[in-house]
Formats: structure tokens, C-alpha cells, sequence
């Protein structure tokens, strides 16, 4: 069964919302995992827009990557700049892929205004997860 590993800066959101998607689509053809170059713990509204598209992360844990580097990853898929550039070598296999997506984690607004900026990179993370588990399993 092929690994993904998903990392980010702190495996609050974006990597949290990779995921939940890769998990759905993979549909028990891969073990998915995710991870960051530090934990900030899983943010509240990428649970809240996730459950709305009937993906619950709730119960996901916000992991630092020295976690993982036991195990053998067949792809590593970085979705922000920082963890690219900060991305620790895995003496593994894997191949390696990057998409850098916003964060929508500092948006301000009213409560809906910053839904609203979560849902747009939602949808950005679950097109790309959806292709990529089309492409590569």
C-alpha cells in the first residue's frame, strides 16, 4: 500500500484539509499521513468547513515530522512554500511534489468573511488531492 505524506509549517490547516481529501478520495488504497516543521494543532475552522463537505478531521492530531521519519513514504507532498524550502531529507524513495496554498489562517473579517477564505483554499487543496490520487494510485 503506497504512503503520502503531507507537510506543512503547522500542520493546522492546510495539510489538515490534504489530508481528510487524500483519505477520501484514496479510499483505503494509500495510508495518509500529514505532518508539520512544528504543531499548532488542528484549527477549529478547517474541522468546521471540512465537516460541511462531509469530511470529518476532527479527531486528526497536529504532527511534527520528526514523527514519521521511520517510515518509508512513497510520495511527499509539500502544500506551502516553508515547508518546502524547510523540508527535511527523508532517506526514502519518496517522490516529492509541491503546490503552495494560501493560508487561510490569518484572514480577518467577520466570522463568515474568514469561512469564506477557508472554503476558497478548501476547494484549491481538494481539487488537487482529488487529481493527484487519480494520477498516482
Amino acid at each position: 500500500m503506497k504512503k503520502i505524506l503531507v507537510l506543512c509549517t503547522g500542520n493546522s490547516c492546510r495539510s489538515q484539509i490534504a489530508e481528510g481529501y487524500l483519505r477520501y478520495f484514496a479510499n483505503g488504497k494509500a495510508e495518509i499521513y500529514s505532518a508539520g516543521m512544528k504543531t499548532h494543532g488542528v484549527n477549529p475552522k478547517a474541522v468546521a468547513i471540512m465537516k460541511e463537505d462531509g469530511i470529518d478531521i476532527s479527531q486528526h492530531t497536529s504532527n511534527n515530522i520528526d514523527e514519521y521519519y521511520n517510515i518509508d513514504f512513497d510520495f511527499v507532498i509539500t502544500v506551502c512554500d516553508n515547508a518546502k524550502e524547510n523540508c527535511p531529507f527523508f532517506p526514502s524513495k519518496a517522490k516529492r511534489f509541491h503546490q503552495n496554498f494560501p493560508d487561510p489562517a490569518p484572514a480577518t473579517g467577520t466570522e463568515n468573511e474568514i469561512l469564506n477564505e477557508f472554503r476558497i483554499v478548501q476547494q484549491m487543496i481538494k481539487g488537487y488531492c482529488e487529481k493527484f490520487i487519480l494520477e498516482y494510485l
